[in-house]
């Protein structure tokens, strides 16, 4: 189990706007330079960045991100990578990247239609507007909200009734929901037929390679 917060009133708040200036940060790649790579540069560079969210697919790693205050563009797309989401009151979620001239690049335009459908996702990203813990949570962005003194508290609910479950069977649920929307019905029910019979066989104490 993993879980993401934030340390201080907000869980992140996105991109530092010193990277846009000729200040920047020491030893961060400020993105206009990428602007000067080659397109097979820039593609490597920004799948770098892209890696390090893509982690938290990997089957056997449930996270929750626990959310206080603003989620901003990459602080937004980090929330969305991870399995669960709780929120408190105050939370603000925000696709921010537009109002810079800059598009999300994190893999969260995928994950966020996968949560919530093309329309809303399209009136978040093309907007940059800000989405609060209510609406949030009606859209399905996020799984409880709670007040802020609770967060902490929610969190470990979440994490301690996963913790009760089989390891073996969580870890083939996930892998199942994770590859369902690019499956047809039959595919995804002969995935299923194989996560069945490796746990039923793990039951037994037959060990099958995972």
């Amino acid at each position: 189990m993993l879980l993401v917060r934030g340390d201080g009133p907000s869980f992140s708040a996105g991109l530092d706007r010193r990277l846009l200036t000729g200040e920047g940060i020491e030893g961060a790649t400020r993105p206009l330079a990428i602007a000067e790579m080659s397109a097979e540069q820039a593609s490597d560079e920004i799948a770098g960045y892209q890696r390090g969210f893509a982690a938290f697919a990997r089957p056997n790693l449930i996270s929750i991100a626990a959310v206080q205050g603003h989620a901003v563009g990459a602080g937004f797309q980090l929330a969305l990578a991870c399995d669960l989401r709780v929120a408190a009151a105050d939370a603000q979620f925000t696709m921010a990247e537009v109002q810079l001239g800059l598009v999300p690049d994190l893999g969260g335009t995928k994950r966020l239609i996968e949560l919530v459908g093309y329309s809303r996702a399209s009136a978040i990203c093309l907007t940059g507007r800000r989405v609060s813990a209510a609406e949030a949570l009606q859209l399905g962005l996020v799984n409880e909200v709670v007040p802020l003194p609770e967060l902490a508290a929610a969190a470990e609910r979440w994490i301690a009734d996963i913790m009760a479950r089989p390891a073996g069977a969580v870890t083939e649920i996930k892998a199942l929901l994770l590859a369902a929307a690019d499956r047809g019905q039959a595919e995804q029910e002969l995935a299923e037929r194989a996560a069945q019979h490796r746990q039923l066989r793990s039951l037994v104490g037959i060990e099958d390679e995972r």
